[in-house]
């Protein structure tokens, strides 16, 4: 971990918790893991921005060469602000309206459509324009099923026996088909997973012989329990190679680029969730060790049953920190939500717990503050980079009182 006992304790005292805590070293490390996976020139790393839109982190994330995807206008807005110009952002779409393709059309900022109703309605609006289209390679991957965004049962995406009709609405309106992209889902670690999706999406991309681009996706995972192996970028990089050489060998536009959409990857490692213990009890036989964490801070363990590494730092008197304790018991860490769902850990083995005492959560980096709410009222948390030199640094204010009713009309 990239935070000290001491520095832990300095931090919560000074911000407060719950607080997330980025790690700049590691967030540069991990686009240059990106950025080297492949030899081949023609190849780009789009940051998937919905991973976390922190503006410090994504003008860093910028600094490293990384171009970036907005699934959203205000995702452009923020990535805008970051200093990334139009032709580094990709609005990868999704059910949008009418005047959300105006807002990225206004801005000369390429859009993708993931149906043939989306993709007539930009023809609609943009005769003539540029465009990309989503197309589902019908295989997916993925660490729950509510992330598993390719194959028969998900809403993204145009199926292959479509393409027909996406040439004729093309057609249509004079569009040009600059692009195709896919995802198939988040979080895997087996890299075949990933390289029979990309030579499935490949069939797809001869279909259209003038493309200037093919963006591939991401999902690529991270370790979040102890016994899970590292994803395997070198032999991953090794087989993409390979698959798109010889794509190359047989498709017209040798120029071609190809684009990778990590999110998860880029962020997850350099953040924690720092919280601390507010209550320990025992109810019918269970011990309950009760945080400030709610799931309104971290949605991940309620929405998608994930599992975080999670640490207790020993509560101090001055520097006499308690960590001779190192009695341990099964337990289950809840937060502070008037919710019985409101679980971080179910009869997890932690370090026997006191009030007092702080709660680390690991790879808190991706889809964590990002999915913050405000529900029961609470109080959305601050963030916190620590820099190259070891400085921490405030990086987003927690929430107050006041503004939580500033949108109220008055």
């Amino acid at each position: 971990m990239f935070l000290s006992n001491d520095m832990i304790f300095s931090l919560t005292k000074k911000y407060g918790t719950p607080l997330y805590v980025y790690s700049e070293q590691i967030l540069r490390e991990r686009c240059r893991e990106m950025k080297n996976l492949l030899p081949n020139k023609s190849f780009k790393v789009n940051y998937s921005a919905k991973a976390n839109t922190n503006l410090e982190l994504l003008k860093i994330i910028k600094e490293e060469g990384l171009d970036v995807d907005a699934m959203s206008p205000g995702e452009i807005y923020i990535e805008q602000l970051a200093g990334f110009e139009s032709k580094q952002i990709f609005f990868i779409s999704n059910n949008i309206s009418a005047e959300e393709m105006r807002f990225a059309i206004d801005r000369d900022i390429l859009i993708s459509v993931d149906s043939l109703s989306q993709l007539e309605m930009y023809g609609q609006i943009n005769s003539g324009g540029k465009i990309a289209v989503r197309f589902n390679p019908g295989k997916g991957a993925g660490h729950h099923e509510k992330v598993i965004t390719a194959g028969k049962k998900t809403k993204f995406g145009v199926q292959k026996e479509q393409i027909p009709q996406v040439k004729d609405i093309i057609r249509k309106y004079n569009l040009k088909l600059v692009g195709i992209n896919q995802h198939i889902g988040s979080l895997f670690l087996d890299w075949r997973d990933y390289i029979d999706g990309v030579c499935s999406f490949i069939e797809i991309a001869k279909e259209f012989p003038d493309l200037s681009f093919i963006d591939i996706g991401g999902g690529f995972g991270v370790p979040y329990k102890p016994d899970e192996s590292r994803l395997d970028l070198n032999r991953l990089g090794k087989e993409l190679d390979i698959v798109l050489k010889g794509f190359l060998e047989e498709y017209p536009n040798k120029d071609i680029i190809f684009k990778i959409e990590p999110g998860r990857y880029i962020v997850a490692e350099c953040g924690v969730l720092l919280g601390s213990i507010n209550s320990v009890k025992n109810s019918f036989g269970t011990t309950y060790v009760g945080t400030d964490i709610g799931f309104n801070v971290l949605a991940r363990p309620v929405m998608y049953d994930s599992y975080h590494e999670m640490e207790i730092v020993k509560g101090n008197t001055g520097n006499d920190y308690k960590n001779n304790n190192d009695t341990r018991l099964t337990a289950t860490i809840v937060g502070n939500i008037c919710e019985s769902g409101d679980i971080l850990a179910r009869d997890r083995e932690i370090k026997a717990a006191d009030v007092g005492d702080k709660l680390v959560i690991f790879n808190a980096g991706a889809y964590g503050y990002v999915m913050s709410s405000n529900y029961n009222c609470r109080l959305r948390p601050a963030e916190v980079l620590i820099d190259l030199n070891g400085e921490a640094r405030l990086i987003r204010k927690r929430d107050t009182l006041e503004s939580l009713a500033q949108n109220f009309p008055t």
